[in-house]
Formats: structure tokens, C-alpha cells, sequence
């Protein structure tokens, strides 16, 4: 058995996965935590990444790895290639400033859709080099390389400075478009053009883990180029073209495989590149599961039991509008944003009613984001660990207006990887056909009353 490991370093942990190359069989899988925060020590990844090989039994037998992660963050590397400060992530809005600053230099969004397929805002990592250069001018100076979290990983495993398209199209200053990067943003943004990774191919080859790595069983071990998480949970779930994926996690999703290039001028669809060669058109949002997570804490009940609870609720809740911008809100572009309640009675008054309002918002919110995509599919794959919900996957149909089928749950973006990593080995011109797990399918009557009255309410805040 040819085995294969994928790797999914996410905001909240590591984890691994080690599968057969040919039929993508689970063999085994290990995960560690990551520090809470938007800004972290990259170091804490790589204790993670290495204590999640070790939980996974070592990379004995194994003979090729991707790495997946978290996109956008910043980590800034001094000539020594020794890290210069905290590596700042996505979810770090204190360069809204910096992000509108620069939209407003360049001409527009109208131009940086052009440019880059993205209207730059505080996730992406040219917002967070302007910040940076404003900021924290020492470090600036310092910094002689700019890389991704999964380039980081892939470079301290085998040594190679590179990225995938899919990752370096989240950046701001690489166009999915030209496949080039915009050094001139990157001199705009940074006043100066640190070294950049190398933008590998979906099926290049990124080097072998080192034996100076110091993986546990790490032999002669190939490196995929990697990608971003929602480049590798596009892979993983198999989404093919016309397929609309939402994803519930940290973030919130949705993403759709397309054969050419987006440029979306309002700054709602980055125009991201895919991890398979082609386009990745998606919408991001700062709020999902953690909604859930929040409402939850309110009542003093877990995740099962506001499920159960929402559940018990009429569709609607009875009028009672959860806007959940709990963290700010990156679409729409609102990152001081706060989340509210509206309708709130006496007879609303109740846990159920909020438990409603808190999963009907929270998908109110995604399919806003869906929405913008502008596409019409027959159904949506449901993905991520809110998906694992009762609640969310029974409600989902009525708010999206459509069938929902639900993936078995699994660890989608390390599944990616894996998948990528065995791409390397086949060297076919794409990805393997991994067989497809168990799949749920949900139907419901659509409920367009809750999407207008959430519509109503949200701009009120």
C-alpha cells in the first residue's frame, strides 16, 4: 500500500491524515492544538504540526505530503530566514485602515479587481505589510522575505522557499489572471519588494522532507506544493465545476470551481485560484461556527442541545433576527461591526427562540454570501464543523432555498492535501478518484420570509 499524508493547519490546530494513495482509505491521523489569537509564533505551528505527525504514528511508509493551511497571514522572515515578529493571521482586522487606504491609492476597487481578482481588505496579506510598514517600521525594515503559513511549513520541512497558486492568490500581489506576481502593489503597499516564494503548479514537486526537519519517520518522503485551506477543502470534498461548497468553520465559505478567472469590482468575490489549475471564485466571512459556539455559551448548553433547542423553535423564531458580526464582518466590509438582536418579546424571550435566531442568522449570513457568487446550482455541498450540527443541516435547505447534501464529516482540508500529495505520486493530469464517503441529503420548503427578514434587520445593527 502506497500511503500519502495531508496536512491541515488551521486557526485552531493541526491536523494530519495518512491515506492510501490509491482508493484514499484513512490508515490513521493525529491533531494538536494551535494558541488562540490573531496573532501567533509560527514556531507554535510547527510544535503542533510535529506532536500531530507523532499522534498520526510517524510518516513510516509514507512516500509523499502537502501541507494545507490557513490563507492570508503574514509571516515575515529577517535574512537569516529566523521569524521577525508574530505572524499577523486572517482574522487580524487591524489593518482595515491600511486596506482602505490602499484601495483608495491605487485608483479604486475597480483596479485592484483587475490587478489581483480581489479587492483587498483586512485579511489579505498586502493590507497587513502596509500595516506593518506603518507600524512597525523596525520590523519592516528586518524583513527580507514575506511567505504564507503553508509556505512556512512546506519551507521548514524541505527547505524550498514556495507556494501554490491557490495560496499566493489570496495575497493581494498575485494574479490568478496572468499567473504573475504585481511587485509594483507589493512596492506600493511595503515600499520595498521582499523575496517572494516561488509559485509552484498544481502537480510540481516542492523538494523532500529533510532529514533536518526532524519528522517523526520521515524517510524519503516527497513534498506537494500545498495550498490554502479552501483550496484543499475544495479538493478533498471532490467539488467539481458547477458545485457551490459553504463551509462552517472559524470562517465562513462559499466557494465554487470555475474554468476561468473572476474579477468582482464591489470587493464581495475574491478571485482566488484553485489548487487543481483552474478558479475559485469565493466569498469569506469572519463569523460561522463560532455563532453557534457564542449562542451556546449564552444559555448555558452545548452544542447538542442548542441544536435540539433551535429545533424546537418555529422557522422564523417568531420574528426574533440574530445579525451575528460578532468579530467585525469581512463580507460585507465592516470589520468594527458588532452582532445584534432584533424582535426580541416577551414571547421570543425564550432559549429556543434565540437558539433559532442564532443558527437561522448565522446561515441567513452565509447564504447572503452564497448569494454573491451568482450562481444558481441545483444543490450545496454543506461542509465544516458547524455542518455537523442537526439543526444547521435540517435549516439549511429552507434558508438556501435549495437541496443541501452533507459530505460525511472528515477533516476536508488535510483530506485535500492528502489528495494533492497523491496527485504528485500518480502524476495524471488530475487529481485521483478518491471514492466518496457516505453522503446526507436535506430537503426543505424554502422559507424566503427569513431571508427577507433577516435582510431587513441587518443593516440596522
Amino acid at each position: 500500500m502506497t500511503l500519502v499524508a495531508g496536512v491541515d493547519s488551521s486557526t485552531q490546530s493541526c491536523k494530519v491524515v495518512i491515506r492510501d494513495a490509491r482508493t484514499g482509505a484513512l490508515v490513521r491521523q493525529g491533531r494538536a492544538t494551535h494558541p488562540k489569537g490573531t496573532e501567533v509564533d509560527p514556531g507554535a505551528w510547527w510544535e503542533a504540526l510535529q506532536e500531530a505527525i507523532a499522534q498520526a504514528g510517524g510518516l513510516d511508509g509514507v512516500e509523499a505530503m502537502s501541507v494545507g493551511a490557513q490563507q492570508h497571514g503574514m509571516v515575515c522572515l529577517d535574512e537569516s530566514g529566523e521569524v521577525v515578529r508574530k505572524a499577523l493571521l486572517w482574522n487580524d482586522t487591524r489593518s482595515a485602515g491600511a486596506a482602505a487606504d490602499l484601495v483608495k491609492e491605487l485608483g479604486g476597487p475597480e483596479v485592484w479587481a483587475e490587478a489581483v481578482g480581489s479587492v483587498p481588505v483586512a485579511s489579505f496579506t498586502v493590507t497587513k505589510l502596509r500595516w506593518l510598514a506603518e507600524h512597525e517600521p523596525d520590523s519592516a525594515r528586518r524583513t527580507t522575505r514575506v511567505c504564507l503559513p503553508h509556505d512556512w511549513l512546506t519551507w521548514r520541512l524541505g527547505g524550498e522557499f514556495v507556494t501554490d497558486r491557490g495560496d499566493a492568490s489570496g495575497t493581494g500581489y498575485w494574479s490568478p489572471a496572468t499567473g504573475a506576481y504585481r511587485t509594483d502593489l507589493l512596492q506600493t503597499a511595503f515600499g520595498a519588494v521582499p523575496g517572494l516564494p516561488e509559485v509552484l503548479g498544481p502537480r510540481d514537486s516542492a523538494g523532500e522532507v529533510r532529514p533536518a526537519a526532524g519528522v517523526s519517520g520521515a524517510g524519503a518522503v516527497r513534498l506537494a506544493p500545498g495550498t490554502g485551506d479552501n483550496m484543499a477543502a475544495a479538493l478533498g470534498v471532490g467539488a467539481l465545476p458547477g458545485d457551490v461548497v459553504v463551509s462552517i468553520g472559524t470562517s465562513g465559505t462559499a466557494f465554487a470551481v470555475a474554468a476561468a478567472p473572476s474579477a468582482d469590482p464591489t470587493g464581495s468575490v475574491a478571485g482566488f485560484a484553485d489548487a487543481t489549475g483552474r478558479f475559485l471564485p469565493l466569498v469569506a466571512t469572519l463569523n460561522a461556527a463560532r455563532v453557534l459556539d457564542a449562542a451556546a455559551r449564552m444559555l448555558g448548553v452545548g452544542l447538542d442541545e442548542l441544536g435540539r433547542l433551535a429545533l424546537e423553535a418555529p422557522s422564523g423564531a417568531g420574528g426574533l433576527v440574530h445579525v451575528p458580526y460578532l468579530e467585525g464582518e469581512r463580507t460585507p466590509n465592516l470589520p468594527n461591526a458588532t452582532g445584534s438582536l432584533h424582535g426580541l418579546t416577551l414571547a421570543t424571550s425564550t432559549p429556543a427562540h434565540l437558539a433559532r435566531a442564532a443558527v437561522e442568522g448565522m446561515l441567513c449570513h452565509l447564504a447572503d454570501a452564497f448569494d454573491a457568487l451568482g450562481l444558481d446550482p441545483a444543490r450545496v455541498l454543506l461542509i465544516g464543523g458547524g455542518a455537523r450540527s442537526e439543526a444547521v443541516r435540517r435549516i439549511a435547505p429552507a434558508v438556501f432555498g435549495r437541496p443541501v447534501v452533507v459530505p460525511e464529516p472528515g477533516e476536508y482540508v488535510a483530506d485535500g492535501a492528502a489528495r494533492q500529495a497523491a496527485w504528485l505520486l500518480g502524476g495524471d493530469a488530475e487529481p485521483p478518484a478518491w471514492e466518496a464517503g457516505k453522503v446526507e441529503y436535506y430537503e426543505a420548503d424554502p422559507a424566503p420570509e427569513v431571508r427577507a427578514r433577516y435582510a431587513e434587520v441587518r443593516g440596522l445593527r
